[in-house]
């Protein structure tokens, strides 16, 4: 179904600071879709929030949702933010981070992309030791000589593998755990201050999802039909069914 492929798209898209899909952080406001295509409504806790990150989450959702076979045409918009008009235009003509906001954009999309990866990965690095340790299998001072087979499978070890992966560091199984930004390796006297770093940084994270929540449910506790703890209004009006994936195949051999 239509409804299916549009709301798994954007469970692909992430908040950038937050490192979590926008659809669980309830930003997708409402999702239309008819015979020409798809239109999605994002709001966002407050009206200030910082544009490079809005306009990310709203580029990211137009990509996902392009890249769904016999979509039409997409409809990103973004809703009550104070660069909204500016945004919404930009994406519209297809403009380009720069594109849209000149000389008010500080840095390249993706140099702004790859900040927020790199803290990503140092909260999940942290999570990952931290849960090792936790468990009695390892303790602090095992830390600067851990490798990635040293970490059990699990939900941390897959989350810091697909951060490490994004970024471009290695996932051999003798990779160091505790490294630094670049992934290089760490002298000993620098791990227990990089672990508290990156310590630092997953509460920041965690504390920044926990805020972010409580002000989109408090931003939006009027509106019934779509407010800040509810999933997006979803309206499907659309005739015609996706391609059957086997005539897809025929018409790409």
């Amino acid at each position: 179904m239509m409804t299916d492929a549009v709301l798994g798209a954007l469970d692909t898209v992430l908040d950038p600071e937050l490192d979590q899909p926008i659809t669980e952080l309830n930003f997708v406001r409402s999702v239309f879709i008819d015979d020409d295509g798809v239109t999605v409504h994002l709001r966002l806790p407050t009206s200030f929030c910082s544009p490079n990150f809005a306009y990310l989450m709203a580029s990211d959702s137009l990509d996902a949702l392009e890249d769904i076979e016999d979509v039409g045409q997409v409809r990103v918009m973004l809703d009550d933010h104070h660069d909204s008009d500016k945004i919404n235009a930009g994406l519209a003509a297809h403009a380009g981070y720069k594109g849209t906001f000149g000389v008010e954009a500080e840095q390249d999309l993706e140099e702004l992309r790859m900040t927020f990866l790199r803290k990503a990965h140092t909260a999940s690095m942290e999570r990952a030791v931290s849960a090792l340790i936790a468990s009695g299998a390892a303790t602090a001072a095992d830390c600067e000589h851990l490798l990635l087979r040293d970490l059990p499978d699990g939900p941390a070890k897959y989350a810091l593998l697909r951060r490490r992966v994004q970024i471009g560091l290695g996932v051999c199984p003798n990779c160091r755990v505790v490294v630094d930004e670049d992934g290089s390796p760490l002298p000993p006297e620098q791990v227990p201050v990089r672990l508290r770093f990156a310590r630092s940084v997953r509460i920041s994270v965690e504390g920044n999802s926990h805020f972010c929540r409580g002000l989109l449910a408090t931003r939006y506790a009027d509106d019934d039909a779509c407010d800040g703890t509810s999933g997006p209004v979803i309206t499907n009006v659309r005739t015609r069914a996706l391609p059957d994936s086997n005539f897809l195949q025929e018409r790409s051999s």
